[in-house]
């Protein structure tokens, strides 16, 4: 049974690592007929409501934090799911870890938008969180969108590594148990 549940693991992290290559290579939210896989979407809806109570949370400690909320509080929510999981059982480590650089992949596209604006957001006449923070600076955009999304990537990619380590450990584990 242990062998078939572990089998399960490998397939559920090479799926995983499949939604990474998606991230890498087709995640563009602005453009017309975008349709993610499943998984990306609802991440990408949970996150939504979790940069929106970002912004709610971090309203009482002025402007540039009440918009930087959203987008901080987007990423920490999962990093700290990532830190709690770590600490508690090691091994499982890889869905969290994945959803915090899913986080920062979505952020990096929010970021690359400042400039241009083409995002829908939920609701005509809002503010475009990032245009607002770089308004002054707005062909920092680009750089820094990078960054996050190479990140974000870099991430992903990590988990889904340690994701099918674990799983593999769990193999070699079984056939060789310790004596």
């Amino acid at each position: 049974m242990n062998y078939i549940l572990r089998s399960i693991g490998i397939l559920f992290w090479l799926y995983v690592g499949y939604l990474t290559f998606f991230l890498m290579t087709s995640y563009t939210p602005s453009l017309p007929g975008y349709s993610p896989p499943f998984v990306i979407f609802l991440l990408d809806t949970i996150n939504l409501f979790i940069h929106e109570a970002g912004h709610l949370f971090f309203r009482m400690l002025g402007m540039w934090m009440h918009i930087m909320g959203g987008s901080f509080f987007q990423v920490a929510l999962p990093a700290a799911l990532l830190v709690v999981t770590a600490r508690q059982k090691l091994s499982q480590i890889g869905l969290p870890g994945f959803w915090v650089g899913e986080s920062m992949v979505n952020v990096s596209v929010y970021i690359r938008d400042a400039p241009h604006k083409q995002l829908k957001l939920i609701a005509r006449g809002l503010i475009h969180d990032w245009n607002w923070l770089l308004s002054e600076n707005l062909e920092a955009a680009e750089p820094l969108a990078d960054i996050v999304f190479i990140l974000g990537v870099f991430v992903c990619l990590c988990s889904v590594g340690a994701g099918i380590w674990f799983v593999a450990r769990g193999f070699i584990q079984e056939a060789h148990p310790p004596e």
